[in-house]
């Protein structure tokens, strides 16, 4: 038998300063406020929360199609591609204007393959799949919205408390798992076992919080560091060395 590392009281609070500080980052990480820039406010560029509805028939991205297609301005949605792409999606664009003088149905039909186009094409750009356009209406949970939401307001006050709340209650639960199997008898291997398994759920969470807290955003598809940690391995080592 051994002793915990950090008395309960010293967990508890580590928690807590680890669940508010990596939130506070998180969001303000993601929203961009660390760097100062800005979206233009009669564009409704809402571009960095598009990366995770962007092929909904009500996200920003098919917003904004729509827009352009009615105004004539291809220029609202070209931001969202990459600059080799520019050509492929004004070609599109003027074919489905063309197109959308032959009438109700032609103008439906090329309304869809435009947006199908241009939402494929941006998501090649981020080297995510492009699996079809999905319904609107869809159950995006609280983060998307309040994201979105914090970028009309002009305040993320309410973005960053949904972080906190979260992430507290998640570190908190997968540290009780782990925290109440840590003593175990070292000639208790199925006990140890146990513990293991908590650690390691424990460990992987709080690093996937830290990395999304620090690293970079890469749109659908986060880039990590070429020497990812490896929780299954230091929960081994860390049940050896104390046990």
């Amino acid at each position: 038998m051994t002793r915990a590392w950090m008395s309960p009281k010293q967990a508890r609070l580590m928690i807590v300063l680890i669940g508010v500080v990596l939130a506070e980052r998180l969001a303000r990480h993601l929203l961009g406020l660390d760097s100062g820039s800005g979206l233009a406010e009669d564009t409704g560029l809402f571009l960095l929360w598009g990366i995770g509805h962007c092929d909904t028939m009500d996200g920003p991205l098919v917003t904004l199609a729509k827009r352009a297609l009615e105004e004539g301005n291809p220029n609202l949605v070209l931001p969202w591609v990459r600059a080799e792409d520019e050509d492929e999606i004004r070609h599109a664009f003027d074919h489905a204007l063309a197109v959308r003088e032959l009438g109700p149905k032609a103008r439906s039909l090329a309304d869809r393959h435009f947006f199908e186009t241009l939402v494929r094409i941006h998501r090649a750009g981020e080297g995510a799949p492009f699996t079809g356009l999905k319904p609107a209406g869809l159950d995006l949970g609280p983060a998307v919205p309040a994201a979105d939401l914090a970028l009309k307001t002009g305040s993320v006050d309410e973005v960053v408390k949904l972080l906190v709340d979260a992430v507290s209650a998640g570190v908190r639960r997968h540290f009780r798992a782990a925290a109440k199997k840590q003593d175990f008898d070292v000639d208790d291997v199925a006990a140890g076992r146990k513990y293991v398994e908590a650690y390691v759920p424990y460990v992987h969470y709080v690093e996937r919080l830290w990395e999304a807290a620090t690293g970079p955003v890469h749109g659908h598809h986060p880039e990590h560091g070429a020497q990812p940690h490896h929780a299954e391995t230091h929960g081994a080592e860390h049940a050896a060395r104390a046990h």
